[in-house]
């Protein structure tokens, strides 16, 4: 890998103070539909743009693939960019949103960032070089029982309106234990998994820059990112993220 994480989050972190203008600022900023109930701002095209300027004078021998703008130049390797997780969230002036970057090459994920500008929580990682929270180094949590653990999700599904939706498997889950959280970003939901303090996360029907940065976050902290039939690897249409104490209990219920 020939990127810098020192410079990476130089970047992110400057990206984040962009959104964060506009954040502050909500009453001025343009908020559109994409449609009826996916949203895009001022911010996600304002963010976007830098990353991808920045990203592509900073690292010209990488692709680029962002929410907004979509793929342009080499994909194979690219760095795959969500400027705002949590758009909704974020035009509501509610502080889990955030920005993801992660690099792909040849399909697999070498480093991703994902930044919650709001609450100043910015995570990192790397293949084989671990996961970290501000610098301090993070691993998943230890419950090894899923009627004693705290689980999160969301519901991407029926924002497409899906009849294969979430709700049934939220239901058993939610029956099973002890605590359900709904943050309002995939991102930051596979940080918190990484970070210890929920124990599983699943959700349907993302998209990869929804999870590629989180999805390597949690993978380097120590936790497992399956489909939900068990099978590894980083599935956006399926994606459970746990801490594996609780993966062979969750998958019963998926």
């Amino acid at each position: 890998m020939t990127i810098s994480l020192v410079e990476l989050e130089t970047i992110v972190r400057a990206a984040g103070q962009i959104a964060l203008t506009y954040f502050k600022d909500l009453k001025n900023t343009a908020i559109h539909k994409k449609n009826p109930r996916d949203f895009v701002t001022a911010a996600d095209l304002a963010v976007e743009a830098y990353l991808q300027a920045t990203l592509t004078e900073t690292y010209p021998q990488y692709g680029f693939w962002g929410e907004e703008s979509g793929q342009s130049a080499d994909q194979s390797a690219r760095w795959v960019v969500d400027p705002i997780d949590g758009t909704h969230s974020f035009s509501r002036g509610q502080y889990f949103w955030s920005i993801s970057v992660a690099l792909e090459i040849d399909g697999e994920l070498m480093a991703g960032a994902v930044y919650a500008p709001a609450l100043d929580d910015y995570y990192t990682a790397a293949t084989g070089r671990g996961a970290f929270k501000n610098g301090v180094a993070i691993t998943v949590s230890n419950e090894s029982s899923l009627a004693d653990a705290m689980v999160a999700t969301g519901f991407a599904c029926l924002r497409s309106y899906l009849t294969d939706n979430n709700l049934e498997r939220f239901g058993r889950i939610a029956q099973r234990t002890t605590g359900q959280r709904r943050f309002g970003s995939a991102a930051m939901d596979l940080c918190l998994v990484a970070d210890g303090q929920v124990d599983a996360f699943w959700e349907q029907e993302l998209n990869l820059y929804d999870v590629a940065a989180g999805a390597l976050i949690v993978q380097e902290a120590g936790g497992t990112v399956t489909d939900f039939q068990g099978n590894p690897g980083v599935f956006p249409k399926q994606i459970l993220a746990t801490n594996g104490k609780v993966l062979a209990e969750i998958l019963t219920l998926m």
